[in-house]
């Protein structure tokens, strides 16, 4: 399948992030410390920009075995920083607002909400409903997107252009590598058997067993499966709810330039670099 390039054209939308996504909103808010990233602009060479370094997290994971302090691991967040899926969940939130006789959402705004679970997305998007009225609202997302699932409905979701190269090269220099990301078991699951990109991953967390992002969960679940410290971890992702998780699990946040949110945005959340394609990504990722 062909690979895109770049920013997603505005009418593509996110993937599903759809059945199994967990309505608890963030939760563990009070969890996560204010550490200030004392960080410098900078050039970074070619592809990216980097900041400075960051000091030592409180409150990270326990270094576990002496061989965990091996392993390093990069977590990817899903849309918007492996596969352009933006449009699938675009289509899926405009007919269930229409469902409840509600104006649909602006696309631009669609797609800023993509990484939060279904519930949280909805009350960003319609912040002047009640509780219950978001939950009915996701239920109804969630119902259009299996319907389109069911029916062949879904539109394609391309990987951006040099991801599958790139996950071979982190692959065969030793990472091991993970995915965190809003969408179900079974969409992600989809995607990657669609890519051919499956056997790449070691340790895949989804919104059917975590809070939604920027809770930590995933990503201390994923360091805790692939055997890997905090420091030795990278998060990857297009937006700053990913900034935001990978700096409250004490992880490096590395931000991709091509998704649904700003690189400054990505920067503002705590990204350590910025990467404006995929060949800047990875060569990041391989020179640390």
């Amino acid at each position: 399948m062909a690979a895109r390039q770049g920013r997603p054209r505005q009418d593509r939308q996110d993937g599903e992030r759809d059945p199994g996504l967990s309505p608890d909103p963030f939760g563990l808010a009070g969890d996560r410390e204010a550490q200030p990233e004392q960080a410098r602009s900078g050039a970074a060479g070619s592809g990216g920009c980097r900041r400075g370094a960051r000091p030592a997290r409180s409150g990270a994971m326990d270094a576990g075995p002496a061989g965990a302090a091996m392993n390093r691991l990069a977590i990817f967040d899903c849309d918007g920083t492996l596969v352009d899926g933006q449009a699938n969940i675009c289509l899926a939130m405009e007919r269930a607002f229409d469902d409840h006789r509600l104006p649909p959402p602006d696309r631009h705004a669609i797609r800023r909400i993509v990484g939060l679970s279904v519930p949280d997305a909805v009350a960003q998007l319609a912040p002047t409903l009640d509780v219950r009225r978001h939950l009915a609202v996701a239920e109804d997302f969630k119902r259009h997107f299996q319907a389109m699932r069911s029916n062949g409905g879904l539109l394609d979701e391309p990987l951006f252009e040099g991801i599958a190269e790139g996950l071979a090269r982190l692959a065969s220099a030793g990472w091991r590598l993970g995915v965190a990301t809003g969408k179900s078991d079974r969409g992600l699951r989809m995607v990657l058997e669609h890519h051919g990109l499956a056997g790449h991953f070691l340790t895949l967390q989804t919104a059917d067993r975590h809070p939604s992002k920027p809770h930590p969960s995933m990503v201390l679940t994923a360091m805790r499966e692939a055997g890997a410290t905090p420091d030795a971890t990278v998060m990857i992702g297009d937006t700053s709810y990913d900034m935001a998780m990978a700096v409250a699990a004490g992880a490096h946040p590395v931000g991709v330039g091509w998704g649904y949110h700003e690189p400054h945005e990505l920067a503002d959340a705590g990204a350590v670099f910025v990467a404006a394609h995929a060949t800047a990504l990875f060569n990041y990722l391989e020179a640390r």
